[in-house]
Parts: C-alpha cells; sequence; structure tokens
C-alpha cells in the first residue's frame, strides 16, 4: 500500500471528525458536553435565579423572608437535599462547571472555603438596575420588591473579594484574564417582571435600553480587573413561564402565540432585550479586540423545547412540576415545598419546575448548547474558522 500524502492524511482525518459528528449527533443532546480548547481553572458568576447556587437563603434570611427553596423536593433529582437553587437539581452553570472539571460554584454568602476556584454571586430575584429604581419612583406602579442585590451589588460583592485572590494589578491580570472564565447573567427577567406590576408590556419596554446599558458596563468594568474571557447569556422567553401566564392573562385569544399557547407581546420583550444585548456585545468586542466575550442563547432553546417537547422527552410543557393547585400547576398562595403543593413524579418530562425556573433536564440541554457555543472557533473572537488548513 502506498504511503498517504500530507493532502490526502488531512483529507482522511477530516472524513473521520465527520463521521464521529454524525454519531455523535445522533445521541441525546444531554451527552455532547465536550471541554472547550481553552482550559479555565475558575469560574466567577453573576446573574439571578437561574444561577444561584445558594446565595438566596442567605439574602432572603436578612430581611426574614421565608425562602422555600430549603425545603424539599427541591435538589431531590441530584443532590438528594435543597442546595438553595431554585431547580430539583443542577443548573446550567453547575454543568458548565463540571465539563471543565471544575468543583461547583461555591455562592459566595453561603461558603468558607477557599474561591481560588471560582465564586458565585448570583441571588434569587436580582435585578440588572439597582433596587432603588423600583423603590424612587422611577418605575411607578412597579412592585418594590425588598432585596438590593443587583448587578451592581454582585459586582461590589466581587470587588470585596478580589484581594483575597491576587494582590497585585499583574496578579490579578494573570489570574483573571489566564484562566478564568466569568458568566454575567442571565439579568433582565426581574426588570421586567416587576415593571410589568404597573406598567404595560409597551411601555416596560423603554426600559430595555436602561438594562442593557447596565449588563455592559458590567461587562466593562471587569474587564478592567481583568477578565478576558466572558459569557453574556440572553433571557428566556418570559411569556411561556407558567406565573407569567396566570398573573397576566390576555383576555384577547390573540394574544397568545397558537403554536405554543405563549403570551406573545412579553416573548417580544425577551426577544427585544436579546437583540439589543447582542448589539451591546458586538460593540463590546469592537472596543476590546482581546477579550473574548461570547453571547449564549437563553430564548430558543426554551422555545423548541416549547415547540418541540417530544424531541427531548418532555410532556405537558407549560405544566409546573412542583406547585400549587390551579391553572399550570401555579397558584400564588401555595408554592413548591409549601405544605399542599403538588409534585410531578417525572420531573426529567417537564419543563418547568416551580415557576420560571426550569427543571434540571431543561439546564442540561441548554448547557450542551452554550458549550458548543463556547467550544466554537468563532465564539466571540471574530476569527475566520476556516483559515489554516493547507489542503
Amino acid at each position: 500500500m502506498g504511503k498517504f500524502s500530507p493532502c490526502a492524511a488531512a483529507s482522511l482525518l477530516l472524513l473521520l471528525l465527520l463521521v464521529l459528528i454524525l454519531v455523535s449527533s445522533s445521541e441525546p443532546a444531554a451527552s455532547a458536553f465536550s471541554v472547550p480548547a481553552r482550559r479555565y481553572g475558575s469560574i466567577f458568576s453573576f446573574g439571578d435565579s437561574y444561577a444561584d447556587t445558594g446565595n438566596g437563603p442567605v439574602v432572603f434570611s436578612w430581611y426574614s423572608l421565608v425562602n422555600p427553596v430549603m425545603r424539599p423536593p427541591y435538589g431531590s433529582t441530584f443532590f438528594g437535599r435543597p442546595t438553595g437553587r431554585n431547580c430539583n437539581g443542577r443548573l446550567a452553570i453547575d454543568f458548565i462547571a463540571e465539563s471543565l472539571g471544575l468543583p461547583l460554584v461555591p455562592p459566595v454568602l453561603a461558603h468558607n472555603g477557599t474561591f481560588r476556584r471560582g465564586a458565585n454571586f448570583a441571588v434569587g430575584g436580582a435585578t440588572a438596575l439597582d433596587a432603588s429604581f423600583f423603590h424612587h419612583g422611577e418605575a411607578p406602579g412597579a412592585s418594590k420588591f425588598p432585596l438590593n442585590t443587583s448587578l451592581g451589588v454582585q459586582l461590589q460583592w466581587f470587588e470585596s473579594l478580589k484581594p483575597s485572590l491576587c494582590g497585585t494589578t499583574q496578579e490579578c491580570k494573570e489570574f483573571f484574564g489566564g484562566r478564568s472564565l466569568f458568566f454575567v447573567g442571565a439579568f433582565g427577567v426581574n426588570d421586567y417582571l416587576l415593571s410589568l406590576g404597573g406598567k404595560s408590556v409597551q411601555q416596560v419596554r423603554s426600559l430595555v435600553p436602561e438594562v442593557i446599558r447596565t449588563i455592559s458596563m458590567a461587562v466593562e468594568r471587569l474587564i478592567t480587573h481583568g477578565a478576558t474571557s466572558l459569557v453574556v447569556p440572553g433571557v428566556i422567553p418570559v411569556g411561556c413561564a407558567p406565573p407569567v401566564l396566570v398573573t397576566f392573562a390576555d383576555a384577547d385569544p390573540a394574544g397568545y402565540d397558537p403554536r405554543t399557547g405563549c403570551l406573545k407581546a412579553i416573548n417580544e420583550l425577551a426577544a427585544h432585550h436579546n437583540s439589543l444585548l447582542q448589539e451591546a456585545i458586538d460593540e463590546l468586542r469592537a472596543k476590546h479586540p482581546d477579550v473574548k466575550l461570547i453571547y449564549t442563547d437563553f430564548f430558543s432553546p426554551v422555545m423548541e423545547m416549547v415547540t418541540s417537547p417530544g424531541k427531548f422527552g418532555f410532556e405537558d410543557v407549560l405544566t409546573l412540576c412542583c406547585g400549587g393547585p390551579g391553572r399550570y400547576n401555579y397558584n400564588k398562595t401555595v408554592f413548591c415545598g409549601d405544605p399542599g403543593a403538588i409534585t410531578c413524579k417525572d420531573p426529567s418530562a417537564r419543563l418547568f419546575w416551580d415557576g420560571v425556573h426550569l427543571t434540571e433536564a431543561a439546564y442540561r440541554y441548554i448547557a450542551a448548547g452554550w458549550l458548543s457555543t463556547m467550544n466554537s472557533p468563532l465564539g466571540g473572537t471574530g476569527k475566520d474558522a476556516t483559515k489554516g488548513f493547507p489542503c
């Protein structure tokens, strides 16, 4: 048998890679995790309940508020106990950490150990805008959520922790820029839902640019601290969430998407947020060409689960797995973990867990998509992935 030429060998390698891709694509999305080419040694995460790994119960206790996430059946699918997550198991950030070979990102307010491998500043209920926006008349009629755990507050917590992680500017540059991965969000859902308490969807739409500016400024602030790899998720299609469907029910049937049963106007608000967020990230990429900024899609995968539930093994996607008696298993006075709450037999067959929050099964699929984006050669760098092949 003759020897392979370099080009023939390269062609064979590409063919084998294509075969592997085709084989792996026939597997469930849950098995599609792969480690990004760049190895990270730590994760720093900011956000709301979609990323909170245990800060929420601490913050709620500061205000003597009841937080049911520390009761069963929270955490029952994976941890076997409540952990402070608004989920039956792991969140997207947990699957990301596992795929990188890192420990689950510890909540900064509920962890007594080291944060050299990362820290989670996310808090359930957190807003992008400071709480004063909702308290002092800037959003008249909006709900006055009492907790001030906004993105700006979380950044202050990060800056307070920073001296324990690195001392000099050079040390911080090496620590945060060398092998640290930052997640900023998702932010925005709570800003909009709080505002919808007293304003129309169209009025709340005018708030989106300010939310985006706040997120963009936070990203730049982290870059000044040395961050060079940042992931910025969009928001979910909030108009599909059971509490939103009940609370903001539309008397006009035309207000619902006939394919999904979701509220069109509120989903359009979420899509508008995501569109402006992507534009802001593009501007930041142009301003900071040496920084890897990655937008990850939260909207499309959830919409795909709603429109094609069988593809993911889901059923009854708009009904909560854990909630109270009522439409979509949502009850304004009986929450998951309360006496009298209802829990489905198989959380892996549901999309929504306890409200606007998703099940571990849903987060698994979402995380797989995010990892695929992070693995992309284009992943926020603007480089042409086709260059460099000799044949």
